[in-house]
């Protein structure tokens, strides 16, 4: 499968973005908070079990800077929480947020506090244990991963039977409005195509999770001016990365027609920029369960479950 998007540019683009990612990252905190009341239904299962069991291995893929580690933290203070992202700078940022955060006396009085371990890993290719997650939060990354059958297939693997599963991405609507406008400077691409809601649910239920409920909502963010919104994702590293990009700086004129489009849909002073936020929760499957690839089941099943037939 041929990339669509260049990843280690992904990965300088967010390691440029660690130490001022917060500075733009509103709506990425609104979204997270929305995702973190999902973990509402791991508890009242837990509850429900009659051990009560909380989660003992949690892991945020695409953690950012930290704080919806943190915040599982002090949800889960006994848990193991592994805050991982594919850029090292970004990481480390969530370490020393964790630090700061969750001072020691705030965890466990008179014990060993726990904190989020940062990891720097890629999504796509897990560096954990088979069925080791209660927890597997993600909060807009996968926007950035091409192959969602692939990745789903990573996150079954790593997440426990029944294990609990919160995501977010963008959808195809995300930064229309400048799709749009850079569509009359020039042929070239400069926003990402999104996965649809209907993409998302299909690559779930293929990949054997139970129970997936998906939602859709708009957010509408307002900027002065084309630069301004520029600047915003610059900011956030969410620069343009597809492997088709023109690589050189985008000239002067283009960015003037650019921006001479954008102007009709101003609205109030403020040019628009919609986001499109798809959202997803799941259960683990048990083990055995079929994997849908292409209409086809196919089904894993442990080298010490096949019958050998022996001959005398």
């Amino acid at each position: 499968m041929t990339n669509l998007f260049d990843h280690r540019q992904v990965r300088r683009a967010f390691s440029r973005a660690a130490h001022h990612y917060d500075d733009a990252a509103a709506l990425q905190r609104e979204v997270a908070s929305r995702l973190l009341e999902s973990l509402d239904y791991f508890d009242e299962r837990a509850a429900r079990d009659a051990q009560g069991n909380q989660p003992q291995v949690v892991l945020d893929i695409g953690c950012g800077p930290g704080h919806a580690a943190v915040a599982m933290q002090k949800r889960w203070p006994k848990a193991q929480m592994i805050a991982l992202d594919l850029a090292l700078p970004m990481a480390r940022e969530a370490e020393d947020n964790a630090r700061r955060l969750l001072p020691a006396r705030v965890l466990l009085p008179f014990a060993k506090p726990q904190r989020p371990q940062p990891l720097c890993a890629d999504a796509r290719a897990l560096p954990l244990a088979d069925g080791s997650v209660d927890v597997l939060f993600s909060n807009l990354c996968l926007q950035w991963v091409e192959d969602l059958p692939a990745v789903f297939a990573g996150f079954r693997r790593v997440l426990k039977p029944d294990g609990l599963m919160v995501l977010s991405t963008f959808g195809p609507d995300t930064l229309w409005e400048l799709r749009e406008a850079f569509g009359h400077a020039d042929s070239a691409p400069h926003v990402s195509p999104f996965a649809s809601i209907a993409q998302f649910g299909d690559a779930l239920i293929a990949a054997g999770f139970k129970d997936p409920v998906l939602d859709r909502d708009e957010f509408h963010l307002q900027h002065d001016s084309l630069g301004d919104l520029m600047r915003e994702l610059r900011t956030l590293g969410a620069t343009n990365a597809l492997a088709t990009r023109r690589r050189s700086l985008t000239g002067r004129a283009r960015f003037a027609r650019a921006a001479q489009a954008y102007e009709p849909l101003r609205r109030d002073g403020k040019l628009p920029a919609t986001w499109e936020v798809i959202t997803a929760q799941a259960w683990g499957p048990q083990p055995g369960t079929p994997i849908r690839v292409g209409g086809v089941d196919e089904v894993s099943v442990p080298v010490t479950k096949i019958p050998i037939r022996r001959r005398g």
